[in-house]
């Protein structure tokens, strides 16, 4: 079973190819996600990434390694909390 990896304080210039990278070092990744912004389509600095095995030594080694002149937070990602729906005002 895969573990899905929450990576924060990503710098802005990080791309997919970059992050994937790093974590391949530690096993297969199945896949990375960089969150942007709905509206501008910017980078958030944070994203996701899955991996089948080596996910507990990615997370020990790359949790607070500098990346971009930022110090990386790496943990295992905490399911979703439902969010109540959007009511509108008007």
């Amino acid at each position: 079973m895969s573990k899905k990896i929450y990576v924060g304080n990503l710098p802005f210039t990080a791309s997919d190819e970059e992050i994937r990278g790093m974590f391949a070092e530690f096993g297969p990744v199945e896949s990375v996600q960089l969150i942007t912004d709905r509206d501008t389509g910017r980078p958030r600095g944070f994203g996701f990434v899955e991996m089948a095995s080596g996910a507990t030594e990615a997370i020990q080694a790359l949790n607070a390694k500098e990346l971009g002149g930022r110090n990386l937070n790496v943990a295992e990602a905490r399911p979703r909390k439902d969010r109540p729906q959007h009511q509108s005002r008007w």
